[in-house]
């Protein structure tokens, strides 16, 4: 007896439709990716002190910066307060934040760490603009360029000290 085979023939991948697919996917994707620019500050939490004649050696400046809901205000931890720079338009004022960082980087030009103190409420966006101002500032250095200037590069930051509420403000 005779054994009839069906000849197959050799299966056709259609791929014509994936291809479709990818030539619209691709540039879609593409066009929706968001590119992010990621920079990372390398912080320090400030450091306690056990002794404090250590602090009063020499003239040397514990740089703070405590960031207040209605102000800025630039001290000395040792010294105390050097200036409160009151906000404008109800945002802190980092321009003459910056000013002021330059007048002390003049006068103190060998120090490079400061302190950046918040409070609680402080938006990121404020921190982040205040440890800017206090990082690096733009000077035209006697020309008539702009050019960027190292002013307290170790940031440390941490919280800021609570404000004592008088008697009359308490009730």
């Amino acid at each position: 007896m005779r054994v009839r085979r069906l000849r197959k023939e050799a299966a056709a991948l259609e791929v014509t439709a994936f291809i479709n697919l990818i030539v619209v996917l691709v540039p879609f994707l593409l066009s929706t990716a968001v590119f992010t620019r990621l920079t990372v500050v390398d912080l320090a939490l400030p450091a306690q002190s056990q002794n404090k004649l250590e602090q009063l050696k020499g003239n040397d400046l514990k740089l703070e910066v405590v960031i207040r809901k209605d102000a800025l205000e630039v001290g000395d931890r040792i010294g105390g307060l050097i200036q409160r720079i009151d906000n404008k338009d109800n945002l802190h004022d980092v321009k003459a934040l910056s000013a002021l960082m330059q007048q002390i980087k003049q006068r103190f030009p060998d120090t490079k760490a400061a302190t950046v103190l918040s409070e609680p409420d402080t938006s990121y966006e404020s921190l982040v603009h205040v440890m800017d101002a206090v990082r690096a500032g733009r000077s035209t250095n006697g020309g008539t360029k702009l050019v960027r200037v190292e002013l307290f590069p170790d940031v440390s930051v941490g919280d800021a000290p609570v404000l004592r509420v008088g008697k009359a403000n308490a009730s």
